[in-house]
């Protein structure tokens, strides 16, 4: 089997990740993924025409008048159905693929018996529409990575374990996430000089990022604030929002006791550093001092979705 790291789009294919509560329509060959954890995610190609779909959904069941299709079982593939439905209307050039509903009790989980409503829904709706279902990894107590080749119908799954917190048997595992390449290289050489930690990916801004949170399912974030095309603390809402992580500020403009610290804090960081209070331009060891015990905090918080009104 092979490292989660050497999962990637093949040559050519355009990746597509998927929150919670969206999907994907495509009649190009592309890579889609996602995280699931009680979530269900349905992938549906046309064996003719080769279109493609997959969804990610929350719950099981909308509400009368609802308008987010996404996040609804009922909605969503009902939707992505009448959506390939729309070229070819014969249930027999159809095959589906159900991910997902585990009962994860983590930052992946929602609640108890969600992942198994879930599960149910996306099977009713397939069977309504008489389309096969060919493959299904669902239930049990893990969350999953998803990786769909709309091309192939190939689908990846990776396990996520419940143990990921049990730091004495594998090391942390940190997405260093700056615009400074300076930056980056300096962080981690910190963390690749201490024992029982390491870097999972670096990302430039906040799209590279997701991508990494996708893929390699880091165990802290390490966050800069001014990044371009999305500042960092709007990023860290949506983390806390899709994908609930140990996020830990580290940042120019994140002084001790300022707005911008406090507001990191109310959005859901773990901790907040000044980077300059860091001094890494002047070498490791003060960042060594202040930076690494910080990432051990944060490995061990146990974080949970947050909602913003």
């Amino acid at each position: 089997m092979s490292k989660e790291s050497e999962i990637v789009a093949p040559n050519g294919l355009e990746r597509v990740f998927l929150l919670p509560g969206e999907y994907h329509i495509t009649k190009k060959p592309k890579f889609l993924a996602t995280l699931l954890g009680s979530c269900v995610a349905v992938c549906l190609k046309n064996t003719k025409n080769g279109s493609a779909a997959m969804n990610h959904f929350v719950r099981n069941q909308s509400s009368p008048g609802e308008t987010l299709i996404g996040r609804f079982g009922d909605l969503s593939t009902k939707h992505i159905i009448e959506r390939l439905m729309s070229l070819d209307r014969n249930p027999a050039n159809f095959q589906a693929k159900i991910y997902g509903g585990g009962a994860v009790v983590g930052h992946l989980g929602l609640g108890i018996g969600i992942g198994e409503n879930n599960i149910a829904v996306a099977k009713e709706i397939l069977e309504q529409y008489r389309i096969k279902v060919v493959e299904e990894d669902t239930g049990g107590k893990f969350g999953r990575k998803i990786y769909f080749n709309t091309q192939t119908f190939e689908v990846t799954r990776r396990l996520i374990g419940e143990d990921r917190k049990d730091f004495t048997q594998r090391n942390i595992r940190v997405l260093i996430v700056d615009d400074s390449p300076i930056v980056r290289k300096i962080l981690r050489k910190v963390i690749e000089s201490t024992p029982g930690i390491e870097v999972a990916g670096e990302a430039g801004d906040a799209f590279e990022a997701r991508d990494l949170i996708i893929s390699e399912d880091p165990d802290v974030i390490s966050l800069d604030i001014i990044m371009p095309r999305l500042d960092g603390l709007k990023f860290l809402q949506k983390v806390m929002e899709h994908f609930p992580k140990p996020v830990m500020i580290v940042s120019t403009i994140a002084k001790e006791n300022s707005d911008i610290a406090e507001k990191a804090l109310r959005l859901g960081a773990v901790g907040v550093i000044d980077k300059d209070s860091l001094e890494i331009y002047k070498g490791l060891d003060k960042a060594r001092r202040e930076y690494i015990p910080m990432i051990r905090t944060a490995a061990n918080r146990k974080v949970t979705k947050k909602v913003f009104v």
